[in-house]
């Protein structure tokens, strides 16, 4: 099991919950391959999306239903400052993981946590799980508890 893989499933045991990390014999590292291999609509897929904040630094991490786009104008409005999206070595070092396998939970640094109102409509979605095999299913409520992320208007 890779380091990514553990740090997830570590989380997801911390939070008392039982669903694990699922390996997909189909790859999962965009939201249409992840709804096709779980058999979900592509809304269900958690995209984690990695931006920077040009004036604090910090790292800023957009939960996105699948077929939905982060709309910059909005993410910088809801973050509060200018944002740019992160390249792949930014990614891996800010949360651990490679993009693909971008898992909300189990990040190795901080990050503020944002949340699309989308995934709030159905009672289970699917997130990376570390690596480009790998998702869990969430109810969104737990996603947000357990991420601290704050529901917001930031994509169409």
């Amino acid at each position: 099991m890779s380091k990514s893989l553990k740090r997830v499933t570590a989380a997801l045991e911390e939070a008392g919950l039982t669903a694990r990390p699922v390996e997909m014999s189909e790859g999962t590292r965009t939201a249409d391959e992840a709804a096709a291999a779980v058999g979900c609509e592509l809304d269900q897929i958690v995209k984690s999306l990695i931006f920077i904040g040009h004036d604090s630094g910090e790292t800023h991490l957009f939960l996105t239903a699948g077929g939905r786009q982060v709309q910059a104008d909005r993410a910088e409005a809801v973050a509060g400052e200018l944002l740019a999206r992160a390249d792949a070595a930014e990614v891996r070092t800010r949360t651990g993981f490679a993009i693909g396998g971008v898992a909300p939970l189990g990040l190795t640094g901080p990050a503020r946590v944002w949340l699309d109102p989308r995934l709030f409509d159905f009672a289970e979605v699917w997130a990376a799980a570390g690596t480009p095999r790998h998702v869990f299913p969430i109810a969104p409520d737990e996603l947000a508890r357990l991420t601290g992320a704050q529901k917001s208007d930031f994509a169409a």
